[in-house]
């Protein structure tokens, strides 16, 4: 059987890895090394050296994380952040011009409002589902335009199909952070996206004890951010590099029972007399839920609901729950429970997320790996009281 026509199962396991395995050790060891002998190597990028996230660890990462989503190349970085900052101050520079959606990451949208200024760069917010009106907001200095697979935190999927037909009719670049769908439920570069992103902190690692992130596409475009982030310097280290490697391993198995939980929990409270909305593209009456069958393999394991009492029964509700975390960030074993505007997009102004639709009594869950039936048994007691 050739490599690419591998099932993502067994390309989770053995892609990337070196063979003969490495002293017959069968997981990847770490090298913890910051130099490597000089194998003349011409160019300073290639030289074997962590800053430029090339040794042993990063390239067995690059390979299985490009095979996952049917890439040409990938590339690791030090945190999500760092993914979505040097990509972007990669394809951009001063005077251009970036059309990205309206409801986005906290982090994403501070830097696109607080920072672009910084470099000369400026930016349009679209609808995302509101394809018809991109072109009004089209410069001829627009250069690239960048969304979400689903939406942080009120879980919408847009015309992702229009998204990618859209970049190439204007011949833009398009970026999309695939986060909170992982590569079990989508992979743009199937798609036609030209640049994928993750936070590894999440799904990718599932473990919450690193911080990463990726870049997936092009390998033009990768080289290009791997030139710009070996200056930049967001490299990650070969620790965090075997964690990332061993988490990923386990991710069909996690994604897909958290996919069949978190179903199950939305059901559970888009019935409940307490809850005012749930958001969760399987439900079926999610405005998106017919888009969202038909491009993804799975909904994913994150939700978000209000409660008909407001903020003061938001709060009650979490501070009665005992299972899940009260915490920040998302995709890890355990359950984690919060509201945005104290975390993810507590950087907006309240101005900012009514814009976008984020409510002060939303609640986010990112749905772990608990039994199911003990997570909804623990939210109907919160409920009750």
């Amino acid at each position: 059987m050739k490599k690419e026509d591998r099932h993502i199962e067994t390309k989770l396991i053995h892609t990337g890895e070196p063979s003969p395995p490495i002293l017959g050790a069968v997981s990847m060891p770490i090298f913890q090394s910051s130099t490597f002998e000089y194998a003349g190597q011409e160019s300073y990028h290639d030289l074997k050296y962590i800053r430029l996230n090339n040794t042993p660890n990063h390239i067995a990462l690059h390979e299985k994380l490009a095979a996952l989503e049917g890439a040409e190349r990938a590339l690791v970085t030090a945190s999500g952040m760092a993914a979505i900052t040097t990509t972007l101050l990669s394809v951009l520079t001063t005077g251009d011009h970036l059309l990205a959606q309206d409801c986005l990451y906290g982090g994403t949208h501070d830097f696109l409002t607080k920072d672009f200024r910084d470099y000369g760069i400026t930016y349009d917010f679209i609808k995302g589902n509101d394809p018809d009106s991109w072109k009004n907001k089209l410069r001829p200095n627009t250069r690239a335009i960048m969304v979400e697979t689903i939406t942080n935190p009120l879980l919408q999927v847009i015309d992702l199909e229009e998204v990618v037909r859209f970049a190439r009719t204007h011949n833009l670049i398009s970026i999309i952070d695939n986060t909170f769908a992982s590569p079990i439920n989508f992979r743009p570069p199937e798609w036609g996206f030209d640049i994928s992103l993750h936070s590894c902190t999440k799904y990718l690692n599932g473990h919450s004890d690193i911080v990463a992130g990726a870049v997936i596409g092009k390998k033009g475009l990768i080289e290009k951010i791997t030139r710009k982030l070996d200056h930049l310097g967001g490299c990650l280290d070969p620790h965090a590099c075997f964690l990332l490697h061993r988490g990923i391993k386990t991710l069909a198995v996690r994604v897909r029972y958290q996919n069949e939980s978190a179903s199950k929990i939305a059901h559970f409270l888009d019935a409940h007399p307490a809850v005012k909305k749930v958001n969760y593209p399987g439900l079926e009456n999610h405005p998106n839920h017919g888009r969202a069958t038909r491009l993804f393999d799975g909904y994913g394991g994150m939700l978000s609901f209000e409660l008909k009492g407001g903020i003061e029964a938001a709060e009650r509700f979490i501070q009665k729950t005992t299972l899940p975390f009260v915490a920040p960030s998302l995709g890890g074993i355990e359950t984690l429970i919060t509201r945005p505007v104290t975390t993810s997009h507590s950087g907006l102004s309240p101005e900012e997320r009514n814009r976008m639709g984020i409510s002060e009594d939303l609640v986010r869950v990112s749905v772990g790996i608990e039994s199911t039936e003990d997570l909804i048994s623990d939210f109907e007691q919160a409920l009750a009281q």
